[in-house]
């Protein structure tokens, strides 16, 4: 039985993902700033960024690392003390994995570590879809993102594989972004970002977990994956096929003003009202096949099953 060590273990794709990965016959071991009680398919063991400390017991008997620890971007106001933890909850916790295991005998095969679209920023041209070749935007979360991937980087020269998934919206009824479109749905309104033509990449959850297993499994992949579903939609496009989803033809659509959302979000609604058209084709040259690759198809999974 391999073993695969998860930071990040608690939130929503590491929840799934560790259900995935205990299908599979893996043993899991989550890192976690609390002492949690073992159960027979989770194991916790004790890091502690800040201080730079790890359980080194637990390094030491990982074959693989899922990286997906980082404070969430959308969570909080962006104020400047809160925009340096988004980066250094995820370039420092890097730096810890990466020392202890340059400084310790280990058997870890490969690090999969989370990123993010916001590598990209907002699209140039029509017809054009970001690929993993172009470079980072010069904005905060292209910044955030290039510093992210670099940390992980240095494994490298340990002899460590290194694959980083660069994740859009990651569609689950459990939380994230749906849980937000559905809350004025259940009020008969289906809520359209502004003009409401920017367009989202994204991926199923399942699919997510998936791919970070793929990239895992496969010793040939490195360098960084764009992990989004193979059919981007409109932010109208995806409220409407919600809304109708969930309420039939009992609903109403609302255009929220730019205005508002930027009252309400701060600098946090660039990112809401960015449009960015991510290509997933070189993942799926790899091998990799989505079983959720229209938006149709991802949610009626989601709320139908």
């Amino acid at each position: 039985m391999q073993t695969v060590l998860i930071t990040g273990g608690s939130g929503l794709v590491g929840q799934e993902l560790s259900k995935m990965l205990i299908n599979k016959g893996f043993k899991v071991i989550i890192l976690s700033r609390n002492k949690n009680s073992s159960n027979n398919n989770i194991q916790y063991a004790q890091w502690d960024i800040k201080k730079q400390t790890i359980d080194l017991k637990a390094l030491q008997e990982a074959d693989f690392i899922i990286h997906l620890a980082g404070a969430g971007v959308v969570d909080k106001k962006w104020t400047e003390s809160y925009k340096k933890e988004i980066l250094l909850s995820r370039t420092e916790s890097s730096k810890l994995i990466i020392d202890a295991l340059s400084k310790n005998p280990n058997k870890v095969k490969a690090i999969i570590s989370a990123s993010a679209i916001g590598w990209y920023g907002p699209d140039k041209k029509n017809d054009y879809s970001f690929s993993e070749t172009d470079a980072p935007d010069n904005n905060f979360l292209g910044e955030t993102c290039r510093l992210w991937e670099e940390s992980v980087d240095p494994a490298t020269k340990i002899g460590i594989r290194v694959c980083k998934l660069r994740t859009g919206i990651v569609l689950t009824k459990k939380g994230g972004a749906l849980r937000e479109f559905i809350k004025p749905i259940k009020m008969g309104i289906a809520g359209i970002l502004g003009r409401g033509n920017q367009i989202i990449s994204w991926i199923h959850i399942e699919d997510l977990c998936r791919m970070f297993i793929h990239c895992m499994e496969n010793d040939q992949l490195q360098g960084s994956y764009n992990a989004v579903a193979p059919s981007p939609v409109s932010n109208k496009t995806l409220t409407i096929s919600l809304a109708k989803l969930l309420k039939g033809i009992f609903f109403i659509p609302v255009h929220v003003p730019v205005f508002i959302l930027k009252l309400m979000m701060g600098q946090r609604s660039i990112e809401i009202l960015k449009s960015t058209t991510v290509s997933c084709e070189k993942i799926k040259k790899t091998g990799f096949v989505f079983y959720y690759p229209t938006i149709d198809a991802a949610l009626k999974n989601i709320f139908l099953k």
